[in-house]
């Protein structure tokens, strides 16, 4: 009998210890995972949402065994990741933007035979997927290229290709697309796509840093911030939280100078959310309001500090929205909370 769920946490929780001298009052402990439950499908390609130090890479090592939960239980099809190590190992990989695996006097043909004979594969096999695979990400023709002359993009490239090699019945993408040009990251995301719809007992967890990509690939995603989960739905459910509300975005002259708390607007009733962004020559407000009548008061506002309107638009909640009202913050905008060394 399958499991009920690919993927199951159950108030997962991870500490880091603190090392290294420490002066009075400060933290011996960071909370990388507080309390995190998550029910993933199977088939499904599931996305986490959050800023740097939000627990997304710790949550994808404890998920792939090479960390163990301070507290709390997880599952990969329905084995413990605690006890289950060699045969969870045994169904998945791990792909990570950046990473730079492989052994550089070899070439990418040769490191990928190498990986895909480390994953049980007969050498027919492997040769035949690694031309199929190279050829979905448009290198197949620098395959006997030597990995120590590759670019960081090129490189990336062959480390997607060594992710789905094996043919793993789940794949966790840490930023696969990260540092890719447009045309490699699309030709990623759909193969990505026709990967899970060539056989639905595959699934995907998918981090990433491109709203878009999370939008367009991602049947539900889970919204996680300083290890806790803050939502989980799908990105057509999580947009229609804020359909209620009145979504603007408005170019008014430079603001100057950033005014006292009272003078802001953040300040006026009925503004819930206000992100800002500084251009050349005027200044982009996005504005989240509980409903559209407090726009008079916000333009009256604006008017009062000096600021002249030069365009208003009413548009439709993007995903960013929801993140911004849930979290508080863009998710390009860095924070200083951190995981112990796990940037995510």
């Amino acid at each position: 009998m399958q499991p009920d769920y690919a993927i199951e946490t159950k108030d997962l929780g991870r500490i880091y210890k603190i090392r290294g001298p420490k002066h009075k009052g400060d933290a011996k402990e960071l909370i990388a995972l507080n309390g995190a439950t998550l029910q993933v499908e199977r088939g499904e390609l599931f996305g986490l949402l959050g800023p740097n130090g939000a627990g997304k890479t710790t949550l994808i090592k404890i998920l792939s065994t090479l960390l163990l939960p301070t507290s709390g239980s997880a599952f990969v099809e329905g084995m413990d990741v605690t006890r289950d190590v060699q045969e969870i190992r045994r169904r998945i990989t791990v792909v990570s933007g950046g990473e730079t695996s492989g052994y550089g006097l070899l070439t990418i043909e040769e490191n990928l035979w190498m990986f895909a004979r480390f994953y049980g594969l007969d050498s027919a096999t492997a040769r035949r997927r690694i031309d199929d695979l190279l050829n979905v990400v448009g290198i197949l023709d620098r395959k006997r290229t030597k990995i120590s002359d590759l670019s960081t993009g090129l490189r990336q490239k062959m480390n997607f290709v060594r992710g789905f090699i094996s043919d793993p019945s789940m794949v966790f993408l840490d930023e696969p697309t990260l540092g890719l040009d447009v045309t490699a990251a699309r030709e990623v995301r759909n193969f990505v796509k026709e990967w899970l719809r060539n056989n639905t007992s595959r699934t995907i967890l998918l981090t990433t840093h491109y709203m878009a990509e999370a939008d367009e690939l991602c049947d539900r995603l889970a919204i996680v911030d300083r290890g806790r989960v803050l939502a989980c739905d799908t990105p057509e459910n999580l947009k229609r939280r804020l359909q209620r509300e009145a979504v603007f975005n408005l170019k008014v002259g430079r603001l100057g100078h950033k005014p006292d708390k009272s003078a802001m607007i953040e300040s006026i009733s009925g503004v819930q959310q206000v992100t800002v962004s500084e251009q050349n020559d005027h200044t982009e407000l996005n504005l989240i309001l509980a409903e559209e009548s407090v726009l008079g008061s916000v333009l009256s506002h604006l008017t009062q500090r000096g600021s002249n309107l030069i365009s208003l638009e009413k548009r439709e909640p993007t995903l960013e929205d929801v993140f911004i009202q849930l979290v508080g913050r863009r998710l390009d905008e860095d924070t200083s909370h951190t995981t112990g060394g796990d940037n995510g």
